[in-house]
């Protein structure tokens, strides 16, 4: 069983700090919104503190009474706080737009090659036939989650040919990390750089296939999931910084350490629970919790990155300001930590 030591009550202040600093951000209905929310929706339902709900509940109702934006996939990651609002609530309201969600994944999201969702980052054709890591969060995820609730067998397919295609694209079999995005045009991972918080989006949301989908070993694609996920925490283990933490360029002794990259993988080794990586997990509680000031500001996270053209357009991004992304996969962390102790009870 993967053992970690830490102070539970100083992980719940730290929890409700990281939420409550989180709820002062103005996020707009976006990717950034969405993983932060998931963040604190898994808050809520590890320590059931209705002052958290409430807080999620009353910001999304601001957000559906003025009105909903353009789908697209990036913006999909929203779908993940609906779906807990729902089961939380039984309020229809928060299930209708889960659906449109699915409807526009379904019938309206561009896709390339064998059904795969191209990413999106607005209404428009942004990047023609590519698919990024990030994709996997924002989309797939969120899928496997409806099916599953649904029982829905076909979009459970669906979300695990997300699955099956990104590792085909995007893990590399010589290393097992994964590349940030790949160009099905020009049949290249354009740049090329093992970016950090690409390989969290993957080891993290690979994690999670097991985790909930009943007799996932009934499905061929899980399979390939599974083993995707055990090579790539077994090589990426290997770079974690004397800090505790990963880079944001993961192989680059020179890139800086990059906390958002480093809770997503870290959460993704505490939701595998192999005991050989509790060490690594030990360590980066150090590092990350160094990392989260004590008004719950989780510091050192990049700013959004696009698959950048070169090693300096990743080391340029600054990572002086506070992100939804760097918070709520901070609060995906500290959660899957209390929740492993409770499984082992």
């Amino acid at each position: 069983m993967l053992k970690v030591s830490y102070q539970e009550d100083e992980i719940k202040q730290m929890i409700d700090a990281v939420v409550k600093k989180t709820m002062t951000m103005d996020l707009e209905w976006s990717w950034s919104c969405g993983v932060a929310y998931y963040g604190i929706a898994k808050a809520y339902e590890l320590t059931k503190k209705q002052e958290y709900l409430e807080l999620l509940k009353d910001r999304i109702d601001e957000y559906m009474e003025l009105g909903l934006p353009d789908f697209n996939v990036n913006a999909c990651a929203m779908g993940h706080v609906l779906i807990s609002l729902y089961e939380a609530t039984g309020e229809e309201k928060y299930w209708e737009v889960v659906m449109e969600k699915v409807d526009y994944i379904r019938n309206h999201a561009l896709r390339f090659g064998d059904g795969v969702l191209q990413h999106t980052v607005s209404a428009n054709n942004d990047f023609p036939e590519q698919a990024w890591a990030d994709t996997l969060f924002m989309a797939a995820f969120f899928l496997l989650r409806v099916g599953i609730h649904n029982d829905d067998k076909e979009l459970i397919e669906d979300a695990l040919n997300q699955y099956y295609w990104h590792i085909q694209y995007l893990q590399d079999e010589k290393t097992s990390l994964w590349y940030h995005g790949y160009n099905n045009i020009e049949k290249s991972h354009m740049s090329g750089f093992y970016w950090g918080r690409a390989n969290a989006w993957a080891a993290y949301t690979m994690s999670q296939v097991g985790k909930r989908l009943p007799e996932c070993y009934l499905y061929p694609k899980y399979l390939e999931v599974e083993c995707a996920l055990r090579d790539q925490l077994a090589a990426i283990k290997l770079l974690q910084t004397d800090n505790g933490l990963w880079r944001t360029i993961l192989d680059d002794e020179e890139s800086y350490e990059e906390v958002s990259a480093s809770c997503g993988i870290a959460a993704a080794m505490l939701e595998g629970r192999n005991p050989l990586h509790s060490k690594y997990v030990q360590k980066a509680l150090k590092g990350i919790c160094n990392n989260i000031s004590e008004d719950g500001r989780v510091l050192n996270v990049s700013g959004g990155t696009a698959v950048m053209r070169d090693r300096e357009g990743y080391l340029s991004v600054p990572k002086k300001w506070m992100q939804g992304w760097g918070q709520g996969l901070a609060l995906a962390f500290l959660c899957a930590l209390l929740e492993n102790d409770k499984i082992k009870g």
